[in-house]
């Protein structure tokens, strides 16, 4: 069949895809790399035609028209399942709310409970056989597309071809529209410059890390220093099942560590559901067989992340209190990131023969006005929300140590947690656990 001939038939400007949209429609915007920059600019030009227009995307680091052009938010109303720095700032600027979900409920959530009236989002040039490639953040649009009554695809050229699951592609007969246009390149997140306190961390983590094991990196500049570290060490035969690959994974690539030999899921195949990274990362993902995106219903799916044996998660967090909650995307009632895969991976680790889970955050920061504070509290009281449950929290690492906290009582939480605080907190946190009643006057201080 000829599929060019249909791809023709399809084929609109930005501006004529748009006029799909009608009032009171829910749109769904594709996550980070699918975000659709040319429809949502021509979208954005008919903000005066249109009321009530409800838009829903993830970590898009671009500008969002939609959500710039409307301060009224009347005719469009921007919403996100996690937060990228930029819509960080537009919900503090009142542009955009934030949607509480553990990803692995993503496409559940679209199948029983969400509308998607549009779809629009970008992929890769379609092949000979019709299809399009979803390309690095596939993982997060399955459940929309198959939810959405109206699919614009926007093509462009940058994106790297992911191989994996039937959720990856999308044939030209499920797509209504198709928009082309010129695109920059991908956007590209470098390897941070780590800081002493990285360096630390990873020191801690690096000792529980055995051959064969399958490790899991979550967002930020630890799993790049742990990438490098762990490819200058004798580990080797490592397996990759992971929400999001990073840089980190291609150093232990190009180092000879990473194999997935010896995983227990799709064992030969680096699994992943989203990627970020710079375009070195890009490049490697491009057409890569010993690669595979899979949806996050399925990668994120503890029962799924426990059948790899030994499965590694590290991921970071804002603060714990000393009864060993856990938040990992407030600052009180600022939202900063989003629920995210953490405790997904948190569960599957541990339920992983031999898996271990790490959470880890730098003892202290600096609040707005400069002063020095710990990211260990005594307890939650400014509307911190809880990313993880007390019950559920395994490894917590600082710069000053890791600590185990699974089958803990209360006491020896506290114990162990004041051991990683910084020292100027140490003394401030044992008086806090005395009025709180989980202090032993045998413990250490």
């Amino acid at each position: 069949m000829d599929y060019r001939q249909e791809y023709q038939q399809k084929l609109r400007t930005p501006e004529e895809a748009v006029r799909i949209v009608k009032d009171g429609d829910w749109v769904y915007y594709g996550a980070l790399h699918n975000f659709p920059p040319l429809l949502d600019a021509a979208l954005a030009k008919r903000r005066d035609e249109l009321r009530g227009v409800s838009f829903r995307g993830n970590l898009i680091p671009f500008r969002i028209e939609v959500a710039e052009c409307d301060p009224t938010r009347e005719h469009f109303f921007y919403t996100t399942w996690h937060c990228s720095g930029y819509e960080r700032k537009l919900v503090q600027r009142g542009l955009c709310n934030f949607i509480p979900m553990v990803y692995r409920n993503l496409h559940a959530y679209y199948q029983y409970y969400l509308e998607v009236d549009v779809a629009m989002m970008c992929a890769t040039p379609m092949d000979k056989h019709g299809y399009f490639n979803l390309s690095c953040t596939a993982g997060a649009c399955g459940g929309p597309l198959k939810k959405a009554k109206r699919v614009i695809l926007e093509v462009n050229e940058s994106m790297p071809w992911v191989e994996g699951d039937a959720g990856q592609t999308i044939h030209i007969s499920d797509v209504d529209l198709v928009v082309e246009g010129e695109h920059a390149p991908l956007i590209e997140f470098p390897t941070p410059v780590p800081t002493k306190e990285d360096e630390a961390i990873a020191e801690h983590i690096l000792p529980y890390i055995t051959d064969g094991a399958t490790l899991q990196f979550g967002i930020g500049g630890l799993p790049d220093v742990l990438g490098a570290k762990i490819a200058e060490s004798d580990l080797k035969d490592l397996g990759m099942h992971t929400e999001l690959c990073s840089n980190a994974y291609l150093k232990l690539f190009e180092a000879g560590k990473l194999t997935n030999k010896r995983k227990s899921w799709h064992p030969g195949k680096g699994v992943m559901g989203l990627a970020a990274g710079d375009q070195a990362l890009y490049d490697w993902l491009d057409h890569n067989s010993g690669l595979e995106g899979v949806q996050l219903d399925v990668v994120n799916s503890a029962e799924v992340i426990a059948a790899n044996r030994e499965l590694i998660s590290i991921n970071a967090c804002v603060s714990v209190d000393l009864l060993g909650q856990i938040d990992s995307e407030t600052s009180g009632l600022r939202q900063i990131s989003g629920t995210g895969g953490q405790l997904d991976y948190v569960t599957g680790a541990v339920m992983s023969g031999g898996g271990k889970s790490f959470i880890a955050m730098n003892s202290v920061y600096r609040d707005k006005a400069g002063e020095v504070r710990s990211r260990i509290q005594p307890y939650y009281t400014q509307g911190d929300v809880i990313s993880v449950p007390r019950s559920q929290a395994n490894f917590i690492v600082t710069e000053y140590g890791a600590v185990n906290l699974a089958g803990r009582s209360t006491w020896e939480r506290a114990e162990r947690l004041i051991s990683i605080a910084h020292p100027d907190f140490r003394d401030q946190l044992c008086e806090e656990a005395e009025k709180m009643g989980i202090w032993k006057k045998s413990n250490k201080k």
